[in-house]
């Protein structure tokens, strides 16, 4: 930019050069441009006249007020921009906004506004009119001028200052539109895109491509200038530009989604001060591994070795730098010991993600991609992770030139805590190797541990190269370290001004002897030194003195320094109690660092181990050279090497007792601290949230952060771990049990809160597994109850932590002792708690959450892992016992028919749709063989005991034999005519059975030989045989859908016959052989083979079973059903809940409160009716029932009778007298749907042939029929009836089409007809008077409606006409009583609203759709219905549960409820609780439906009175 010079006197005169850096301080000129003649131009500044243009005035104005500012410099627009260079031209538009933004002051010259004292208060009154009408405000390019200055301020015509941007913001805000806070300078990408436009629409440019580029710098964009273009074309590339913006914050915002461990990378700022090589040292080792990383060596891991102290972290920090200075650094992770995030691999594939696509050109994108396709990748498996988020984006990129080369650096892998995470990491990072278009470098580092070097065989060979530290030849190692010594001592030299001869030679050569080869050593050595200051020398010569006593091992001398180090901390000036208090704290500190499972800041240490910060802070004051102490006392204490852990923990290598740490001992210590801090901090709510229904991802990790400090959470997620450590026994009434006793559900509450609901099942069962070695039963009672309780709720818990108070505690049996003990912290708008089952059954958890099919299930051979297969090829691999998601992975394009584990557990093997076996390795997820050769679908797979074989059975009526180890077909074996069902391998593994449906033939094959032995059978001709035990002794065949029968192999014979309720869909025999479970609908049913008896029944699923396993110790029974979900089940807990006399015999399907609220009816498809008492919810008489199902039940106004519709008639019932009082009949098909009409004298009714009847409700006769045709009926799969008045029916037919609205007289003449689309949701229905109208309450639409008054009939009503109504009251009330639509003599309003509640899905919620109660699978209601502040729930089972919810209610005001006394007593939201939708398979059931309620009522009637 060009910049205009003043002198102190105000007079400008040169420009300056084009500047592009070092440009001064300078003031701009903003103003409102004349004609191009009368400005003052480029040209006229450097070659002609300028005084006498009408622009030279502004900007001499502009130079004195500058030079009053005692700024030297002025940018003016129309003289400092060349505009005849169409290149200079272009970079000042686009850099113009940036350039006001950088400017000192800003001044604003408004020509059009006349002041001679501006801004004193007498004057403002006289030119603020002008203001707001000055054209500055309508100029295009004065809206950045305005926006980008801090400072900004407003001069008159005479130069008089009226205010700045600050003094005159209402003003400005009042002229422009433009937000306050934009104003005052908060960022404009905080403002949306359409309101940054809506700023600039009333503005002008004289060249209507500017109106769109002066817009550039609001939108922090460029786009080339193409005058004569248009305004259009402008402004389509500005929009254009923006959306790529946009995308790119956009992309930006979601990498960052991703979890980062912060402190992974070796330039992290925990890790800014750690060393890198000295020059000159390690030569050679760096040579090597740079010419591995730029050569050709097909060798893609570097795999560098060596024991602890041998420098490997350093050099890995050191290949880091060089190759980030180099911009070819992909990514870096240094893992720690105890170091939070890189302590483990939760967060190791997304921090290398974010690291790569901010490393790699064009890789941002692609990531970022991946990352929106698979919303849910951060809790998939490692290996998903790795293919999504590295492979997948790195193989799609397209580099411009040649094959680009990138290094991956990954340092102290065994320190890694989860050895099979390693195992996992190892074999993804080895697949870097099928990559093409860009090389993938690996460089590694850590111990020679063995997983990693069990980790290393696994990977092919020539995969790796290896180089082990501490076999390099020990002269190059001291050679380095005294390079090292040198460097570092020869530093605190100079810092201290120390003699120059000190150390000397002979000093550092002996101390390169102490250390050993140990680099560790050396760099504790010199920190300690150079902390001594003054004393440097002195304690060098403590190093040397005390280390010749010392034996010559390497690790004798590192723990010679650490005493060194710990000794000089405690001075020998304190007296001994002084000393002995002091080695007392720094056993307690230093105990808790070493001990500690995640590191913690000294703040929260302090706190937890309730020690002042200051005394602490003072402790590991002289420690600095053992312990990384920030400056930042937010930051975690570490070590700086884990060799000083053992130190301290070995009694042999601490031989001093001062510093011992007895680890069980500071465990124990930890674990009262840990239970301390958490019964002091933890209570119900502690985030101070509205809703229980909240979830987790609606609360901001920062209030979370607040609530729950890191000292408190780390108590939360390790206490338990520090008790299993510490080798305690608790006890009965102990501090365990008392803590667990009040704040059990305040723990798990905070745990979910933080995000490890996984953790909390974990620790529950490890603390089970101590209560179970103790001595404590009342405590080993608790801890198993809180189990089944957690794995219970889970579903509920997992995403809403304060459901534990209300679904969990509601739902949990009657004898749960968690229920019993914590039902206080039930929330008190929660009445009464349900009625549920007395103890816990057979059902242990439920997995759900996934929206798809499970197809096949099974249990690995130890019973700890379940494997679940799903119809869009998800596998995924679940801890039995918790209810975990271990793993997850898919198959892209194949379908899965049959999963099993191979008997060690290693490899998950799957038969495919797609005629393939695929073995999978089930720790990682990756796929080892993909077999091939059969002709059709692969059905069953099963293992031989030793794991070598595999056996495959297909549709294509063969057996395949395969080679595990090898991936190679050993034997086909033919001889079925049909598709094969069931195979088995023989215990001894020589012989294999398989059956077919050829008439359940069972052959026999020699494994060995691949020949057929023998046929047994054929034993079933009709039957279709399902599965073999797993002996091969016995064989259950399917005949005729429902039958079972089970034969004896060897014999021949029909061992037994069961018959199901339903058509049988799977079969599963225990591992004893004893037990033969069968699956049906909604029902496992398990029968005793010898006996034939019936054993008990499994019920909770909602649909078909689709397969069942057992495991392999026969206890667990796993179910998996085409209603999403899998459930697992005890099968030595006997299941049935208990059925009173009260309960129906199956499934509610309609449920009616009486008007005057003091009955509820019940009908269930056992065809019975039933009458409650509405408060107490106890049973009182069993009213009758139909031949068939009843569809509908509806009360009449008075309560006195009860109507219901089943079969082909309808059935009136006396409700005092429990009587049937007649019986209507003439309909010729099922009877959908009933209804009084509001004076009880007439009862509607409809079929689903379309016809409707209304019945003479005195006499029992028919006064009108009228049938389907006359009202054009199209989809009669659902049905509901309203009644107008007695002259008047509603008729509204719901299908998956569209909803139908019918009016009918009693003529049976439609009065109106119209259709809703699918896409208009009927949400609302609102009455005034005569007018009923149909809203969509999510967009406020009307729908539909139609109007009762005779001046209006036959019209759909618009909101205008229902406010025409509203605004005539007095029209309204004399229509009603002209028409009588209701009796209003004996009008009564109930003293308090109906309530709001409703189901939604698996919530109740209330009439806003807040959360309110979670409702547990087999809780989940098939109707429901509300009276006040009583839910009823009708289930499946026959029961009925009654929940006492109180919503707050508003009081109703005076003068609404005096308007409102008139109105009739059976208003439209008393009825109509209830309607029918269609259910799978042809069935009908009556689900709830949120009616109007009084409060809407209210609230339109209020309109009226306000």
């Amino acid at each position: 930019m060009r910049l205009l010079r003043v002198d102190k006197n105000g007079e400008f005169s040169t420009l300056t050069d084009d500047k592009v850096s070092d440009i001064p301080a300078y003031a701009i000129l903003s103003h409102t441009w004349g004609e191009d003649h009368e400005e003052v131009s480029f040209k006229d500044l450097t070659v002609g006249p300028r005084t006498d243009k009408p622009g030279y005035r502004k900007l001499k104005f502009c130079a004195e007020q500058a030079a009053r500012d005692e700024v030297r410099f002025v940018w003016v627009d129309t003289c400092c921009i060349d505009k005849s260079n169409n290149t200079e031209l272009s970079e000042a538009i686009n850099s113009m906004f940036r350039w006001y933004q950088r400017a000192v002051r800003c001044y604003v010259y408004l020509p059009d506004v006349h002041a001679d004292n501006g801004d004193s208060n007498d004057s403002i009154q006289l030119w603020e009119p002008h203001f707001r009408k000055s054209r500055w405000f309508t100029r295009g390019w004065t809206l950045q001028e305005l926006l980008a200055p801090s400072s900004v301020e407003f001069f008159s015509s005479t130069g008089n200052k009226l205010g700045d941007k600050r003094s005159l913001e209402q003003q400005i805000h009042e002229i422009t539109g433009i937000s306050v806070q934009a104003l005052r300078g908060t960022a404009l990408s905080k403002f949306a895109v359409s309101e940054r436009l809506s700023w600039a629409e009333s503005r002008q440019t004289k060249r209507e491509e500017d109106k769109a580029y002066s817009l550039l710098g609001i939108f922090s964009t460029h786009i080339p200038l193409i005058y004569g273009e248009g305004m259009t074309s402008a402004f389509e590339r500005l929009q254009e530009q923006i959306d790529k913006n946009s995308r790119s914050v956009q992309d930006t915002i979601l990498l960052s989604s991703l979890p980062y461990a912060i402190d992974a990378p070796f330039n992290s700022y925990q890790r800014q001060h750690e060393p890198l090589c000295l020059a000159d040292t390690r030569v050679n080792l760096l040579k090597e591994i740079y010419s591995w990383a730029d050569g050709e060596d097909e060798r893609l891991i570097f795999w560098l070795n060596g024991l602890a102290g041998t420098g490997k972290s350093t050099i890995a920090r050191t290949v880091a730098r060089n190759f980030f200075d180099k911009k070819r650094l992909g990514a870096s992770f240094f893992f720690s010991r105890g170091g939070g995030d890189v302590s483990h691999a939760h967060k190791f594939v997304t921090s290398i993600a974010v690291q790569l696509a901010r490393s790699i050109p064009d890789l941002h994108q692609l990531v970022c991609d991946s990352i929106r396709e698979y919303s849910d990748i951060t809790s998939r498996s490692l290996h998903d992770q790795w293919h999504e988020l590295v492979l997948r984006p790195l193989s799609k990129l397209n580099p411009a030139t040649g094959r680009p080369s990138y290094i991956l650096i990954v340092d102290a892998l065994d320190e890694c805590a989860n050895e099979t995470d390693i195992r996992v990491l190892l074999h993804l990072l080895a697949e870097v190797r099928v990559l093409t278009n860009i090389r993938l470098r690996i460089f590694l580092t850590s111990r020679p541990e063995l997983p990693i070097r069990h980790g290393f065989s696994q990977i092919p060979l020539g995969g790796h190269r290896d180089f082990v530290l501490h076999n390099i030849a020990p002269s190059i190692v001291d050679h380095d370290i005294y390079l090292f010594l040198k460097s570092n001592l020869g530093e605190i030299r100079e810092e201290r001004h120390l003699d120059a001869s000190w150390p000397g030679e002979t000093i550092i050569r002996y101390m390169v002897k102490i250390a050993s080869g140990l680099f560790i050593w050396a760099a504790t050595a010199c920190r300690f030194i150079r902390e001594g200051k003054r004393f440097a020398a002195k304690r060098l010569d403590m190093i040397i003195r005390e280390s010749r006593s010392a034996l010559t091992a390497p690790e004798k001398h590192l723990d010679q320094i650490y005493f060194t180090v710990l000794r000089q901390s405690v001075s020998s000036e304190y007296t001994d109690d002084e000393k002995e208090e002091l080695y007392s704290l720094l056993r307690q500190v230093l105990g808790s660092i070493i001990t500690l499972l995640s590191p913690l800041c000294i703040s929260s240490l302090s706190t937890l181990i309730r020690v002042s910060k200051e005394y602490a802070s003072q402790t590991l004051d002289e420690l600095h050279s053992i312990l990384d102490i920030p400056q930042d006392q937010n930051k975690p204490l570490r070590l700086h090497h884990p060799s000083f852990r053992d130190f301290l923990l070995n009694k042999e290598r601490c031989t001093d007792t001062n510093f011992q740490v007895n680890e069980r001992n500071t465990h124990q210590t930890l674990v009262d601290q840990c239970i301390q801090i958490m019964s002091k901090a933890l209570k119900q709510n502690i985030c101070g949230l509205d809703g229980f229904g909240t979830s987790v991802k609606d609360v901001n990790d920062s209030r979370i952060q607040l609530d729950l400090p890191r000292e408190v959470q780390y108590a939360c997620l390790y206490w338990i771990q520090h008790l299993e450590k510490s080798e305690a026994k608790p006890s009965d009434g102990g501090q365990v049990h008392k803590f667990l006793q009040e704040h059990l559900l305040h723990w798990l509450e905070a745990l979910i809160w933080m995000g490890k609901v996984s953790e909390a099942i974990y620790a529950i069962d490890a603390l089970r597994f101590i209560t179970l070695a103790g001595n404590c039963p009342r405590l080993s009672a608790f801890v198993h109850d809180a189990r089944r309780f957690v794995l219970y709720s889970r579903s509920a818990i997992e995403n809403n932590p304060l459901q534990l108070y209300c679904s969990a505690l509601l739902f949990a049996p009657e004898k749960s002792i968690v229920r019993q003990q914590l039902r206080g912290q039930v929330p008190h708008w929660i009445g009464r708690l349900p009625n549920v089952r007395q103890d816990w059954s057979a059902l242990h958890q439920t997995l759900e959450g996934h929206d798809v099919f499970y197809y096949a299930i099974t249990f690995s051979s130890d019973s700890k892992l379940l494997a679940s297969a799903t119809e869009d090829g998800s596998i995924r691999i679940w801890d039995a016992a918790t209810g975990v998601e271990r793993l997850t992975y898919k198959l892209n394009g194949d379908s899965v028919t049959a999963i099993v584990f191979s008997p060690d557990n290693k490899t998950l093997a799957l038969a495919t749709h797609f005629q393939t076996v695929r073995l999978w390795d089930a720790a990682t997820g990756l796929e080892r063989y993909n077999l091939r050769g059969h002709q059709g679908p692969v059905d069953v797979i099963v293992f031989s005991s030793d794991g070598k074989l595999i056996a495959s059975g297909s549709r294509d009526k063969t057996v395949k034999l395969w080679n595990v180890t090898t991936g190679t077909e050993l034997h086909t074996l033919r001889g079925h005519d049909a598709k094969i069902t069931t195979i088995v391998f023989l215990p001894d593994d020589r012989l294999l059975a398989s059956a077919s449906k050829d008439k359940s033939e069972v052959k026999l094959w020699n494994v060995t030989a691949g020949t057929e032995c023998q046929t047994l059978g054929a034993f079933d001709e009709y039957g279709d045989p399902l599965t073999l035990s797993s002996n091969g002794k016995l064989l259950a065949t399917r005949v005729f859908n429902s039958t079972i029968r089970a034969w004896d192999t060897d014999t021949g014979d029909e061992l037994q016959r069961f018959q199901d309720h339903e058509m049988v869909t799977s079969i599963a025999i225990s591992p004893d052989g004893k037990l033969l479970v069968s699956g049906s609908f909604e029902t496992v049913t398990m029968w005793h083979i010898a006996s034939g008896a019936e054993q008990q029944s499994f019920e909770g699923h909602k649909g078909w079973l689709s397969d069942i396993a057992f495991s392999p110790d026969g206890k667990m029974l796993a179910t998996a059903s085409n209603d999403k979900t899998i459930k697992l089940w005890d099968t030595t807990v006997d299941t049935k809940r208990e059925i009173s006399d009260e309960d129906h015999k199956g499934w509610v399907n309609v449920l009616a409160f009486s008007p005057d609220r003091k009955l509820l009816a019940s009908v269930s498809h056992d065809n019975t009716i039933k009458l409650w008492d509405a408060v107490s919810g106890v049973g009182k008489t069993i009213v009758g029932s139909h031949e068939a199902w009843i569809n509908d039940v509806a009360f009449s106004p008075d309560s006195k009778l009860l109507a219901t519709a089943g079969d082909k008639s309808v059935k009136l019932w006396d409700v005092v007298r429990g009587k049937e009082r007649q019986k209507l009949e003439g309909h010729e098909e099922w009877v959908n749907g009933i209804t009084f009409s509001p004076d009880g004298k007439l009862l509607a009714s409809i079929s689903i042939n379309k016809t409707i009847k209304l019945w003479d409700v005195a006499t029992g006769a028919e006064k009108r029929t009228v049938e389907g045709g006359e009202f054009r009926l199209e989809s009669p799969l659902s049905h509901s009836l309203t009644t107008g008045d007695s002259t008047h029916v509603t008729f509204v037919n719901e299908s998956d089409v569209d909803v139908m609205f019918f009016w009918l007289d009693m003529n049976g003449i439609s009065k109106h007809y119209w259709t809703i689309k699918p896409h208009q949701e009927l949400t609302q229905q609102t009455f005034v008077g005569h007018f009923w109208r149909f809203v969509n309450s999510d967009t406020n639409q009307t729908i539909g409606g139609y109007c009762g008054i005779p001046e209006h009939i036959d019209v759909i009503i618009t909101d205008e006409d229902v406010m025409a109504v509203e605004e005539n009251k007095q029209y309204l009330q004399n229509a009603i009583e002209r028409l009588h639509f209701w009796p209003t003599s004996t009008g009564v309003l109930p003293e308090e609203s109906q309530p709001t509640l409703a189901i939604d899905g698996n919530w109740i919620t209330d009439d806003s759709g807040k959360r309110l109660i979670w409702l547990p699978d087999e809780y989940r209601p098939t109707c429901s219905a509300i009276n006040q502040n009583t839910l009823v729930l009708g289930h499946a089972s026959g029961q009925l549960t009654f929940l006492d919810i109180r919503t707050n209610s508003t009081a109703m005001p005076a003068k609404l409820r005096n308007l409102l006394t008139d109105f009739p007593r059976n208003l439209p939201w008393t009825s109509g609780l209830h309607r029918t939708v269609p259910r799978r398979g042809g069935h009908m059931a009556w689900r709830p439906i949120r009616s109007e309620t009084l409060s809407q009522a209210e609230a339109q009637v209020l309109q009226e009175v306000d």
